[in-house]
């Protein structure tokens, strides 16, 4: 069995673990009051800041799949967020009247990318954005997403991308200050902070860099965080070094497998309720008054 195959010191997903759980909470419970998990997001009011990730393909787990978890998410009070699909998906799942962000991969045909914004926008999805890691392909998919080619863009691509569009454009892949900061010099609407799962081996752990780029975006802009964040607690860490929302994936799927729509939005109260609990004992009234002394490292 290859090093791969059993977990090697080099695996992304399991270097963003350790860090998470390297991370330690102080109480704050003198003074402390009833937290509220309320976010103000693109004019919008979500119940939790806990949001669906960018999945795709989930009908391969459970027919109608990406339905359900648009569904579940609308139940939830939570930001669903939705990755490659057909235009008549997309038009779908916004029916379920979850609120929907759109990333788009970075197709090589530039037209697609414009005609993918155009649809999204007649659609009225919340937001919409691309995957700024994904411009060489997956692992096994090089060069590829699905059967179209990809390929890296310009500063002055993505600057146009943003301009076509009444939308917030989100940049998903951010996990450098440089590229941090070439975010706000577009325009993007937000960043989401992220490795793609592990696009890299050895990439720095989201939550590691994240205060970092946090200090850089200075609040001009939402940071959204993935990768790794499967309960409440990884949620409430996020928020205290700087994120303004987060999205789960894996833990999704899983609840969509056992029980449809219900499972999506039962595990997204779980996780939303474990990070109220986190707020309430560390004197956090609010997403937005976490501090971030709170935090051992």
């Amino acid at each position: 069995m290859s090093e791969k195959e059993t977990g090697h010191k080099g695996n992304s997903a399991l270097i963003t673990r350790e860090y998470f759980d390297s991370l330690q909470v102080e109480l704050r419970t003198i003074d402390a009051v009833e937290a509220s998990t309320k976010m103000e997001l693109f004019g919008e009011t979500f119940s939790t800041p806990v949001m669906i990730a960018a999945l795709s393909g989930l009908d391969k787990i459970r027919p109608n799949g990406m339905v359900d978890t648009a569904r579940g998410a609308a139940a939830a009070g939570a930001v669903m967020w939705t990755g490659i699909g057909s235009g008549s998906e997309l038009e779908a799942l916004i029916a379920t009247g979850a609120k929907t962000v759109k990333i788009i991969k970075p197709y090589k045909d530039i037209d697609l990318i414009f005609k993918k914004i155009e649809h999204a926008e007649k659609c009225h999805a919340l937001a919409l954005g691309m995957d700024t890691d994904y411009v060489f392909g997956g692992k096994r998919t090089k060069g590829f997403a699905m059967e179209c080619p990809v390929s890296p863009k310009t500063l002055a691509e993505i600057k146009s991308f943003v301009k076509a569009t009444k939308l917030p454009f989100i940049l998903k892949g951010i996990l450098s200050e440089r590229d941090a900061e070439k975010a706000l010099e577009a325009g993007a609407g937000g960043i989401v902070v992220s490795h793609h799962g592990g696009v890299i081996d050895y990439a720095v752990p989201p939550l590691k860099i994240l205060p970092r780029i946090a200090k850089v975006i200075d609040k001009k802009i939402p940071i959204f965080v993935d990768c790794g964040i499967v309960r409440g607690m990884d949620a409430f860490k996020a928020l205290a070094l700087g994120a303004t929302a987060v999205s789960v994936g894996k833990a999704v799927m899983e609840g969509l497998s056992e029980n449809g729509a219900d499972g999506v939005q039962k595990i997204l109260e779980e996780i939303n309720e474990e990070l109220r609990w986190a707020m309430n004992l560390t004197g956090s009234p609010d997403i937005k008054q976490i501090d971030s002394s709170v935090i051992w490292h």
